[in-house]
Order: structure tokens, then sequence, then C-alpha cells
């Protein structure tokens, strides 16, 4: 049998094999941001594709800190009964579900969050929107780590079998991570212990709700590619505290909006082209050892690239999203004998139609069938 069927445990979970969809942004949800029935569809499809645990898009945990139109929301009690449904459907198909927990920080917008200026570590503009959001203060940023614990809570509430932290991407974790948007003078900026503290505090929090039994997992940048941005040794050095601290896995990512490099590249063309942040999770392996499950995500497409990775230890798990929404069956045709390369061509216009009525699917095949 493929090491990639082999079982593995994250805490007390049994994954039944070692793929993991990474989260994407699906704008399936309604507009109070509770998830539709398209949106638990298209989960319940990938668990009955045999992904072995399904981390949906990111849910915001704050009023403030949503990220994009008709994303799910976990700001409140009332999120958690259709929350439960989509949690539900995943466990009658047999498979394991992730809630992914966020803030976005500086690349919210007004037009998201009832007119407010977005927040962050400092007021350092974010270029997409041109918008300089205003430096949190003490009790913000004590508020927003008490949404993270009050969100995983809910998660775990609603079932979810696992949180992940959403600290990649320019997100506001990773944001506080990033000397590139973290020019704080107080406890939480400056050298890189500092701007290290508000994602321990996250996860002190988290731990604190969900207890010690749960898997807490998080989406690490290992790289931002923005001047005085997260570099992979600073990375490394985050990494080892979380997995001390009892991070239980660490996804391992990177790129973001205002960098050199997206967190998605286009362009995979053949197996040399896959994994491309595949070496900096085989350096955080190296690092956290058995402290904690490390997963390697970034243009993954070929079980043999997958094997290769797995059976040298490079990582624990592997993550892919793009093959997922143009075949979200792939893992099970793995299964079945059927070991082909996926057919997506990471052409990213699954990208262009998240933004649209319907939410997010292979704009490729859509623009073929037109």
């Amino acid at each position: 049998m493929s090491i990639i069927f082999e079982p593995m445990t994250i805490n007390k979970m049994e994954v039944k094999n070692r793929i993991v969809r990474s989260a994407t942004y699906e704008g399936m949800a309604d507009e109070p941001g509770y998830p539709t029935e398209t949106l638990i569809n298209m989960t319940e499809d990938l668990a009955k594709g045999e992904v072995g645990l399904v981390v949906p898009g990111f849910l915001y945990v704050s009023p403030d800190g949503k990220a994009t139109p008709r994303q799910t929301s976990i700001v409140s009690d009332d999120t958690v009964p259709q929350l439960k449904k989509l949690v539900d459907r995943v466990h009658a198909a047999g498979d394991k579900v992730c809630a992914q927990i966020v803030h976005a920080g500086r690349q919210s917008h007004p037009d998201l969050i009832g007119g407010l200026t977005p927040i962050g570590p400092s007021p350092v503009t974010f270029a997409p929107s041109k918008i300089t959001p205003r430096e949190m203060t003490i009790e913000d940023i004590n508020r927003v780590i008490d949404d993270f614990g009050e969100g995983a809570r809910r998660a775990k509430e609603a079932g979810f079998d696992a949180v992940q932290l959403h600290s990649a991407h320019g997100y506001l974790i990773s944001a506080f991570n990033s000397g590139y948007s973290n020019i704080r003078t107080d406890q939480y900026g400056g050298n890189l212990e500092n701007r290290m503290r508000f994602v321990l505090e996250v996860y002190r929090k988290v731990r604190e709700k969900v207890g010690p039994d749960y898997p807490v997992m998080i989406k690490l940048s290992s790289a931002d590619f923005t001047e005085n941005g997260t570099t992979i040794d600073e990375s490394k050095q985050i990494a080892l505290r979380l997995a001390e601290e009892g991070m239980d896995a660490i996804e391992v990512s990177g790129g973001t909006m205002e960098g050199t490099k997206s967190p998605a590249w286009t362009k995979i063309n053949s197996d040399t082209d896959e994994g491309y942040y595949l070496s900096n999770a085989e350096t955080i392996k190296e690092l956290v050892g058995d402290k904690a499950k490390v997963i390697a995500v970034g243009g993954l497409r070929s079980p043999g690239v997958i094997e290769q990775a797995l059976e040298a230890g490079k990582a624990d798990f592997v993550a892919i999203c793009r093959p997922l929404i143009r075949e979200p069956d792939l893992v099970k045709k793995w299964k079945e004998g059927n070991m082909k390369r996926a057919d997506c061509i990471s052409c990213n216009l699954c990208f262009a139609e998240s933004g649209k009525e319907g939410g997010t699917c292979c704009g490729y095949l859509k623009k073929e069938q037109e």
C-alpha cells in the first residue's frame, strides 16, 4: 500500500491517510456568514472523495476580521448550529474536518466591516487596497486574542475534529510575525521574540478553551518574500516555539499579496515544478522532529512526488487544494489505483470564480464549457 494511504494521528485524532485539503476561500457563505447548502455539499464531496482531513475555507473570528465577501463566520454562538450541519455531513461520509480560523487584520476593507478602518499591528499601508490600518491598542490585541479563543471553542462545540490558526499570507497573525507589517516599539514589536508574542498568546488562549486532547494546528508563513518580511530562519524559530508549547501540526506555506511570490504559484507544468514550499517544510520538520506533525503544501500534483516526500520524512502530511477544486474525487482515484497526475493546470482561474455568485469552481473547465 502506498504511504499516502497510511493513517497517522494528530494529537488524539486519527487521519485515515496523509492528504489534507488545504483551506481556500470558497465564497459560499450567505450574507450573515452562515454556510450555505452549496458549501456544505462541496465539503461533503471532498469527504466522499477520500481526502484524509478536510479544511474548509477560513472562518473569521471577529466582526472586524472579515477578509472577503461571503466568507464564513464563527463570530458568535449563533453560527454553531449551521456549522454543525456541515460537520455532520462530513462525518456521515466517514471523514474528519478541521475549522481554520482567521482575522484578516490590515487585509480587510471598510466595506466588509461596517465602514470601520481595518486594524493591524502597525499603520503600514496595505498596497492592494491602498488603505492604512489603524494600529492596534493593547485592548484591541487582548480582544482579538479572546476572539480566537471563542472561535476555537465554537469550532469544538460544532463538532469540528480540529482547529487551525491562519498565520500566513499576510493575515493578522502573520502580520504580527513579519517585520514588514509590524514596526511596533512595544512588547509586540521589534525583535522576533516580541513579534511572535501575539501568535503564542493566541495559541495559549485557544488551547485553554479546547483542552489538551483537542488537535490545534497552524498554517504558518515560512517566507513572505517582502522587504523585512518573515524569512525561513525566523519561521523555524516560530515553529519550534509553537511545537514546544504544544502545537500539534504545522502547515508550512508562504507568500503574500504584497510579496514577489504569491501563496499559489502558476505554471506547475511538471514534477520538478511541484512542492515549491517542500524544502521549507523539510527544514521545519528536521527542527521540530516528533514535537509536531508537519504538513507540506504548495503545488503538489503527482502521487509519485507526494510519496517520495512522505517516504523521505520531509513532511508527515501533504496538503492540496486547487487540484481538488477541479477533481474533488482525486484522492479516491489514487486509492483505487489510478495514480495519475492531477488535471489541475494551476491557472488560478478558480480564485476569480470565488468572487462571483455561486463561489469557487474550476474556472478553466467553466471557460471550456461556455
